[in-house]
């Protein structure tokens, strides 16, 4: 079907606006696509991983080394989603004083860059290991095309998220054993 903008046009969920690329902090959720349970199960009221969830908790672990000026400070990984709380711009000087290396203020990628990027790397580090060590393959695609996310503006909001997010798998419902 040929491109028909009256017809094919996607609401964005963003702040209209809001520069995500400005520092700040974000309470992010991603879903599995089609929410398939591919990253491990709850058990006893805790999340136990599986290979493919130990990837994506590698990955998160990994995004203030990739990402100057970004960093996850608390995350969960669920069997079919994850929630994270994401910073952007929290160390706006990433100095390096290696030789040959790039001095003064490292460019901040924005919110939405860094979640491409992490659906991308994670995406083709679970194909790799679907083919390698034959993890449930998925279909089409591994994540949902969007993500939820929340503008995080004080302390308070901040505190509450981030217990919803602790006792996620306490919370859970059955579906997921």
């Amino acid at each position: 079907m040929k491109f028909n903008p009256e017809i094919h046009h996607r609401r964005s969920i963003r702040l209209k606006g809001y520069n995500y690329s400005q520092n700040g902090v974000y309470f992010v959720t991603m879903c599995v696509q089609n929410r398939e349970c591919l990253l491990g199960k709850v058990v006893d009221n805790k999340m136990v991983l599986n290979d493919a969830g130990t990837m994506i908790r590698s990955v998160f672990e990994e995004i203030p080394q990739f990402y100057p000026g970004a960093g996850i400070d608390i995350f969960q990984i669920m069997p079919n989603h994850v929630h994270a709380i994401i910073y952007v711009g929290a160390d706006p000087c990433a100095c390096s004083s290696g030789k040959g290396q790039p001095r003064g203020v490292a460019p901040t990628l924005s919110l939405p860059d860094i979640i491409h990027r992490f659906k991308i790397l994670t995406t083709k580090r679970y194909m790799d290991h679907a083919i390698q060590k034959n993890w449930q393959p998925f279909l089409k695609k591994l994540w949902q095309r969007n993500y939820y996310e929340h503008i995080i503006r004080d302390k308070g909001e901040y505190d509450l998220i981030g217990e919803y997010i602790k006792n996620n798998p306490f919370n859970s419902t059955p579906t997921y054993n």
